[in-house]
């Protein structure tokens, strides 16, 4: 095998489409390398070959080990990668996105910079989660009132349909034995949901701080897209933990919730519900990356235009030759 060095780097154009390429590929307790130009992991029972074309985003659990061949391959063919817990349900880190466009980022800076933009994708939100209200003309405190009164009433629901006693939410930041084994079993869902939004936002390329709803901190967005999901999925599955045991209830809840997440494809919902929320004209495509299969520079020009880079534009009329 040649070295690393010797070795051409892929261009864009050899490259599989975004919209063609798995979505998400977990791998845990292996070790991941590099053989040509796909991705090996190999643990006790053998090895397997992963075209690293076809890989959107790669979510390394537990017990992986991966190598520095196999990173750049990965690099070359624009995969993201992040470090995760087990199923994906804890985030730690990431490397690139896997959009080499910057379309959705541009668009979520677009419309969280205007005010108006910004209640609409925070009312659009509210309808993804509760496709039985029309949020229209809703004001953000009416929002607030309305989202907090449906989650109460999904609390109490969720008790009645399970038999758990249910006294109100109680949480201490720092000291996750403070609640009751059904306040315990919630907060372990949300944290899990937490870290599966911020894996989607960062292979997407989004802003995980430019939140439509929460603001002030570095995961702001991430907490926006974790939250519609949480009275279908988060909360019930919470109480279905605690109505079966009180004893290891975090633990419980963490790999509950990471089989109802491949049972429902999460994963895969959260990049159409990204992409709906901030490109809404393009919702239908397959193209998870907003046209992440290109690889296109632009200048800034006058009146919101854009012109192709590469070019000195100090010519007669502006227009010169490549520079580049």
């Amino acid at each position: 095998m040649s070295t690393v060095s010797r070795r051409p780097a892929l261009t864009p154009r050899q490259l599989t489409r975004t919209g063609e390429r798995l979505s998400f590929v977990y791998l845990e307790r292996c070790t991941v390398h590099r053989d040509a130009n796909a991705i090996t992991a190999q643990d006790a029972e053998g090895t397997i070959h992963i075209p690293s074309a076809t890989i959107g985003t790669l979510l390394l659990g537990p017990g992986t080990r991966v190598t520095h061949q196999a990173m750049s391959v990965l690099g070359e063919t624009g995969a993201a990668v992040c470090w995760v817990g087990e199923h994906g349900v804890r985030y730690y880190a990431s490397g690139r996105a896997l959009s080499r466009s910057s379309a959705l980022m541009e668009a979520q800076a677009r419309q969280w910079a205007n005010p108006r933009s910004r209640l609409a994708v925070a009312r659009a939100m509210y309808r993804l989660r509760f496709p039985d209200e029309d949020p229209a003309g809703l004001t953000r405190h009416e929002l607030l009132g309305r989202e907090g009164r449906r989650v109460k009433d999904c609390y109490r629901a969720e008790a009645d349909r399970t038999g758990v006693p249910w006294r109100g939410r109680r949480y201490t930041p720092g000291d996750f034995t403070s609640g009751d084994a059904v306040n315990q079993a919630i907060t372990a869902a949300a944290q899990c949901m937490y870290g599966i939004a911020h894996a989607v936002v960062t292979s997407l390329g989004c802003s995980p701080a430019l939140g439509f709803i929460h603001s002030g901190h570095e995961l702001s967005f991430v907490l926006d897209v974790a939250d519609l999901y949480k009275t279908e999925i988060g909360i019930p599955l919470a109480f279905d933990v605690a109505a079966q045991d009180e004893d290891d209830v975090g633990s419980r809840t963490r790999r509950a919730l990471r089989d109802r997440i491949n049972e429902t494809s999460l994963l895969n919902r959260c990049v159409d519900d990204i992409k709906q929320l901030l490109l809404p004209e393009t919702a239908g495509s397959t193209d998870h990356g907003g046209d992440g299969d290109r690889d296109v520079v632009t200048l800034h020009t006058d009146r919101g235009h854009q012109v192709a880079s590469g070019i000195n534009y100090d010519g007669p009329e502006g227009y010169g030759d490549e520079f580049w």
